[in-house]
């Protein structure tokens, strides 16, 4: 049986970085494509970094029970895992990744227990992570107001993680998942 592991953390604390730096050093490691209703950004591919939906077509997933896990992240913005796309990857017998919100982590992990790590990537502080947000450029203010809240929000939950990194240094973060998933999958 593959294993599970979860990277969640409120957006723009480093977890994509860190995910991609995983993938490109373990081998036997796969990505969960998400499902996502928001628009797509401009360096985005449809079906590598998300499945993008429109939010009707989210809503019908919803109502057929296709995800293992979903949430209204943001008003009209909806993430998701795809119940088929874990599944299949457990049947093979696939390591996979998610790089998944906090709530979602949360819940995957309540789903698939011990065989799950879940490593929450906490930013230095909110301040840093505003910051980085803003550089990122894709934000609008409310957008980006918006995230700060959430993180506030999303912030109170790293104690239900296995792990916490605190992402001070995006190249010791990366290695410090790095030790924590491979002691995991070995």
């Amino acid at each position: 049986m593959g294993r599970l592991i979860v990277i969640s953390a409120p957006s723009g604390a480093g977890k994509t970085s860190i995910v991609k730096f995983l993938l490109s050093k373990i081998d036997n490691l796969y990505f969960s494509i998400s499902a996502c209703s928001r628009k797509k950004r401009k360096n985005e591919i449809n079906g590598q970094d998300y499945f993008f939906l429109s939010t009707l077509d989210f809503k019908k997933k919803i109502d057929n029970n296709e995800f293992l896990e979903w949430e209204e992240v943001y008003k009209n913005n909806f993430y998701g895992t795809l119940k088929k796309e874990v599944d299949n990857s457990i049947k093979l017998k696939k390591n996979v990744i998610f790089d998944v919100d906090v709530i979602g982590g949360l819940n995957i992990k309540r789903v698939y227990k011990k065989n799950c790590l879940s490593i929450f990537i906490a930013p230095p502080s909110l301040d840093v992570l505003e910051s980085r947000l803003h550089k990122r450029g894709s934000e609008s203010i409310d957008s980006l107001l918006a995230r700060i809240s959430k993180a506030k929000y999303e912030m109170k939950y790293q104690c239900r993680f296995d792990e916490v990194i605190i992402n001070r240094d995006l190249d010791s973060a990366c290695f410090e998942a790095l030790k924590l998933v491979l002691k995991f999958i070995r």
